[in-house]
């Protein structure tokens, strides 16, 4: 599918009524999304919503009860028969209170597992939306952006569920249950009970967008500290060979300094909430009291209701006391549900199976004036155009910047180029299936990534490969010496690969190229970090399995580049010249110069 295609493609998805609706979705609040992520655990959540009814059923139930052996027993002198007696309804309230805990215990269950399942999606689908991120959304979202979300603020809304929601759950229907019950007792006697709620919401609101704004900048610098830290990790050889270990000290410094801003101001909001709630609670009993004593004294209201009501009120203000105490953690899984969706709305990803031309890439590769930009207009490549037939061997020169690299990323389709065409097999890369295309090349980088696992694993990928085929790579590679001794293809790799050499690295990345057979092999100055006498090893093993398949080197060594088939010479962006390494010595021109700079 070309350019224009693609873009029309989305636009007809983007007018269609469901695409529409999950537009709109997108504009919804953050506990909104939250809430949806229930849907699939209805049948889990209405039975703990039961649950909940019963428990805070019980809950209400038991200042009733006191009420009734006030007001009917100890006040009215009412006589005593079966469960209507003080003995009966101590049995009830004792029943209410078990049946009230064993239904508590149930409840939190069913909260956590659906709380856990959800959660357990939520990674998922994360993780996936990250695996297939076109390179560009990954280059402007940033390692440490990314890892954050994937991380820190998936735990974060771990605990929205596992600790606020549960009590979320029960406070809200003990809240109504507890208005109902208090309105049906006296409803006058109510009024003055709900007189803190006023006071309560204001404060709640006024400290809303300063708390909400503060849990922004403190996931901001999170995702800044955990981008500092891989950064500064994997680069830790350079640190500590320019010796700026002190520098580095201080930039952390200041990166956690503001971190600590942060979360101290939201320890003080932390610390202002609760006792202000308390302050409030006692100020409404004190008034309660004062009221129904007066209310008591003209005979209007009984001791056991206003009993009752102070119990109530307990109730009333444990929840709200809870919600001011957990509303940080609210407010901070919001902003990391903000921060996850901000990744999984983002509809520009990969699809490998998508696109006209599917099967194997025999290797032919023409670029058709092409321009591109990693940003704006800021150009690469400038109209740059070259065809390397099938079963060749093309090499590609220059200084540094000049867009060797960034070609290779373009064959593979990592980045999409702003205009101009380029093709595999005489097909736009963007009609290829992905999958399909990326089978076909395969790339051997300079700086080579290994993962944690084994050595079978590092090269198989995942591919179903024999351990004949992977036994062949490597001793096609020169790496099956050092491989023996280390204990074979079962032997550990460990993070990054930095149990082997940089030059091992270098010749385990290699097998695992040669393993999967390309169309076209890729050469990203892969020779640069190996030994003279094992470059003329792989050298060697290089002619066999170059022959029948496209061969691309970028590369400085006149070694590896003069007997390639042609060679294109870099410039500005552009390819300056092309041709053999006799042509090009013949021309006298940049290939000249580069030459002569490289053996003198």
């Amino acid at each position: 599918m070309t350019n224009k295609e693609n873009k029309k493609s989305r636009n007809a998805v983007s007018q269609d009524p469901a695409q529409g609706r999950q537009t709109s979705q997108k504009k919804r609040s953050s506990l909104i999304r939250l809430a949806l992520l229930m849907r699939p655990h209805l049948g889990k959540l209405l039975l703990a919503i039961l649950c909940v009814i019963a428990v805070n059923s019980a809950e209400i139930l038991k200042p009733f009860l006191s009420k009734v052996v006030i007001d009917d027993f100890l006040v009215g002198k009412e006589q005593q028969r079966g469960l209507y007696s003080v003995i009966g309804i101590g049995v009830i309230y004792f029943v209410v209170a078990v049946i009230g805990s064993l239904l508590s215990m149930t409840q939190v269950r069913l909260v956590t597992v659906l709380s856990q399942s959800i959660l357990n999606k939520l990674r998922i689908d994360t993780f996936e939306k990250i695996l297939f991120m076109p390179m560009r959304s990954i280059d402007r979202h940033g390692t440490g952006r990314l890892i954050t979300r994937a991380t820190n603020d998936v735990e974060t809304i771990n605990e929205f569920y596992s600790d606020v929601f549960i009590n979320l759950f029960r406070d809200v229907f003990l809240l109504i249950g507890i208005v109902i019950s208090m309105l049906l007792m006296d409803f006058r006697l109510s009024l003055v009970a709900f007189t803190g709620v006023p006071l309560i919401v204001i404060i709640t609101f006024s400290l809303k967008r300063v708390i909400k704004r503060n849990f922004k900048n403190m996931k901001t610098i999170i995702g800044q500290i955990n981008g500092f830290f891989a950064e500064n990790v994997a680069g830790m050889r350079i640190v500590q060979g320019f010796n700026r270990q002190m520098e580095k000290l201080k930039e952390f410094r200041d990166l956690n300094s503001a971190y600590f801003r942060t979360t101290k101001l939201q320890v003080l909001l932390n610390s202002f909430l609760r006792p202000t709630m308390e302050v409030i609670n006692s100020a409404v009993i004190a008034l309660l009291i004062a009221y129904g004593y007066n209310r008591m004294s003209g005979g209007l209201l009984e001791i056991g209701v206003l009993y009752a009501f102070t119990d109530y009120i307990k109730q009333f203000f444990n929840p709200i006391n809870d919600l001011a105490e957990k509303y940080t953690t609210v407010q901070s899984a919001l902003v990391s549900t903000d921060r996850i969706y901000e990744i999984l709305d983002d509809n520009d990803l990969e699809e490998p199976f998508e696109g006209k031309k599917g099967g194997e890439v025999v290797g032919e590769l023409e670029f058709r004036n092409v321009w591109f930009a990693y940003e704006d207009e800021n150009w690469v490549l400038k109209d740059v155009s070259f065809h390397v037939p099938a079963g060749k061997k093309a090499a590609f020169i220059g200084a540094t910047g000049v867009g060797k690299s960034t070609i290779i990323s373009l064959v593979s389709r990592y980045y999409n180029v702003q205009r101009g065409q380029i093709l595999v097999d005489g097909v736009p890369v963007e009609d290829w299936k992905l999958r399909d295309l990326r089978r076909g090349v395969c790339t051997v980088l300079q700086d080579v990534f290994l993962f944690t696992g084994t050595v079978e694993e590092n090269i198989d990928m995942s591919a179903g490969l024999t351990q004949d085929e992977i036994k062949s790579a490597l001793e096609k590679s020169c790496a099956d010496e050092f491989i023996k001794e280390i204990g074979g293809l079962s032997a550990p790799v460990t993070e990054q690969g930095l149990n082997f050499s940089t030059g091992q690295r270098q010749l385990f990345s290699f097998a695992r190229a040669i393993a999967h057979n390309p169309s076209i092999l890729v050469l990203d100055e892969a020779t640069a970090h190996i030994d003279t006498h094992t470059e003329t090893l792989v050298t060697q093993s290089l002619e066999s399995i170059s022959k029948g398949r496209t061969s691309i080197f970028i590369a400085h060594r006149l070694s590896t580049i003069r007997d390639c088939d042609i060679i294109f010479v870099l410039h500005d962006g552009a390819v300056a010249e092309q041709g053999t390494h006799e042509e090009l010595l013949a021309a006298n021109g940049l290939y000249t110069e580069l030459i002569r700079a490289q053996t003198t």
